[in-house]
């Protein structure tokens, strides 16, 4: 049986459904997420020597991070662009600026491929679990190489091999398991990334100089397995999509499986701690 051919355009374009679709369960639970996920936006501010007065690339920022972090660093002398392919995500981002009142930040909905900022520079890019997604990285490392300063950094944080991040391959594994579904991950999913050295090899290919790559680690807190169960639920587009032709009693049994395999990572008050690989990668134009 011939295989159908990958058409970037089009997983672009659901991509973009999935998040629009999961932006309210984001902002649901922006706080919980956030509360861990928020070393990782420190660190990438580290990595990049963010400073007051810097203008900054935030690519695929989501619901605002780390824009937010970085914004707060630049101060009101400094600037940064928000990007994301989904127009919903970005609209919380919008809606956490003006309420931190935070007027330095400006937010575009825009393919990280092509990166239409025609005459802007850039002291550092930045982007959080967004490199991952990317149909073809080639041409957005080329576009961010253009748009740095000399001398300027790019920094990304994207994930490890799926069997180090439990909080995202765990759900997907156990769905899979119990539709019977075979096969790996996506290819341009969220763990495409996960090997340094390739990693390394595509920065170098597009021009970059001292390229390394830091491996770290970030643990999510949940208060329960059954609340992580609701988390993975509201926030994955694609997980939903996995189970959206099955009747409502089967996919409420699927998502008691997500829980009960969640109970292995808890504590003995139930409470669960779900510790991930994170992969750094620096580079300098």
């Amino acid at each position: 049986m011939a295989t159908q051919s990958f058409d970037p355009q089009r997983f672009k374009l659901q991509q973009r459904e999935e998040y629009d679709s999961s932006a309210a369960g984001w902002k649901n639970w922006w706080y919980i997420f956030e509360r861990d996920a928020q070393l990782v936006s420190d660190r990438l501010v580290e990595l990049a020597g963010v400073d007051a007065g810097h203008r900054v690339l935030d690519l695929a920022t989501g619901t605002g991070e780390p824009a937010v972090t970085v914004a707060r660093r630049v101060g009101p002398r400094g600037h940064v662009v928000a990007t994301d392919l989904s127009p919903q995500m970005l609209a919380i981002a919008q809606e956490r600026a003006a309420t931190l009142g935070l007027q330095n930040i400006e937010c575009h909905v825009m393919d990280a491929e092509t990166l239409e900022l025609a005459g802007q520079t850039f002291d550092s890019v930045v982007c959080r679990w967004g490199l991952m997604f990317l149909p073809d990285l080639s041409p957005a490392l080329r576009r961010m190489h253009k748009l740095l300063v000399k001398g300027g950094r790019v920094v990304a944080a994207v994930w490890g091999a799926a069997d180090r991040v439990p909080l995202l391959s765990l759900p997907r594994r156990v769905i899979q398991e119990q539709l019977r579904l075979a096969g790996p991950p996506p290819v341009h999913g969220a763990f495409s990334l996960a090997d340094p050295a390739l990693l390394k090899q595509a920065f170098s290919a597009a021009g970059y100089s001292d390229v390394r790559t830091e491996q770290g680690q970030v643990t999510f807190s949940f208060t329960s397995a059954e609340d992580y169960s609701y988390f993975v639920r509201d926030i994955g587009g694609r997980l939903r999509a996995m189970l959206a032709d099955q009747p409502a009693g089967r996919e409420a049994a699927v998502w008691r499986s997500v829980a009960d395999a969640a109970r292995g990572y808890a504590a003995s008050d139930g409470s669960l701690a779900l510790r991930n690989e994170v992969i750094y990668v620096i580079a300098r134009k």
